[in-house]
């Protein structure tokens, strides 16, 4: 399949925990171990020569900050959006069909919440079994159009652990 399109899925970083501190989950933020790990996996995926057209987040404060960080280092533009769609909860078709707009973008990467980033890729590739992302890994799949009409293709996914030794090499 020659896709046009790159979808980068992005599970948000390492955040503070749950608690009395943050007794309102959408407010909870990276921690600041969380956000260095997020600068080391940027400069991994940086060396596998990756760049992002636009970013779009989940509005929840620590996706906010995943996208941040991933895009000073690789998205030009620095275009971060928040796409409600990505919010905990969203069904992967609403995420689908959200996607129609940013049509026009090669390479777009999406930072949400599991379980919803799994549903996500496997609608995406044309699975029923989600896909498990860990707190800051990152896959790529391959479209022809947006929103998708057909499956995809997993060009490849890349655990945070594997990013951050690419990043340091």
């Amino acid at each position: 399949m020659d896709a046009d399109i790159q979808l980068y899925l992005i599970r948000h970083g390492l955040a503070a925990s749950r608690g009395e501190a943050f007794p309102d989950d959408t407010k909870r933020p990276l921690t600041p171990q969380g956000a260095a790990r997020l600068r080391r996996e940027a400069a991994g995926l940086d060396a596998l020569g990756v760049r992002f057209d636009l970013v779009l987040t989940s509005p929840l404060v620590r996706a906010r900050q995943t996208a941040e960080v991933l895009a000073q280092t690789l998205a030009p533009r620095g275009a971060v959006t928040e796409l409600p769609a990505l919010a905990p909860g969203g069904a992967a078709s609403a995420t689908a069909s959200a996607l129609a707009e940013y049509s026009r973008y090669g390479a777009i990467a999406l930072v949400g919440h599991e379980p919803d980033l799994g549903q996500l890729a496997a609608r995406l590739i044309g699975t029923r079994a989600a896909i498990a992302f860990k707190k800051g890994a990152v896959c790529r799949i391959d479209v022809e159009a947006l929103p998708p009409s057909r499956p995809g293709r997993l060009a490849w996914f890349v655990t945070p652990k594997v990013l951050r030794k690419l990043g340091k090499s």
